[in-house]
């Protein structure tokens, strides 16, 4: 699910110091966003936002949720948006960040 040599790389990119923080913007803007799509999504902007989501959960390493959004990116711009399944990116979310919540701390840098 966690990409964690992309974890490491971050968060050696940025310091531990700023990690932390943004790890946090991660979280807000991925739930705000994941939330915003599971109360009203915007069909016609539906793979404009699975972009986003994808591009950003790259950036922390959830491979999975990445690989999710990217499915449902490619349906949404067939004109196939009915078909994404946006419960099952919100359920990769939610076990992802459950993961990294537990196992972070063993695979950064010392």
């Amino acid at each position: 699910m966690i990409d964690w040599s992309r974890v490491k790389i971050l968060c050696e990119e940025v310091g531990k110091d700023d990690f932390a923080e943004v790890v946090e913007l991660f979280f807000e803007e991925m739930g705000a966003a994941l939330a915003r799509l599971n109360q009203n999504p915007d069909l016609s902007r539906l793979a404009a936002d699975l972009h986003f989501l994808k591009g950003s959960a790259l950036n922390l390493g959830f491979r999975q949720v990445a690989e999710l959004c990217g499915e449902g990116e490619q349906l949404a711009a067939q004109r196939r948006a009915a078909e994404v399944r946006l419960d099952r990116i919100q359920t990769a979310y939610r076990q992802s960040r459950a993961e990294f919540g537990r196992d972070c701390p063993l695979h950064l840098p010392r």
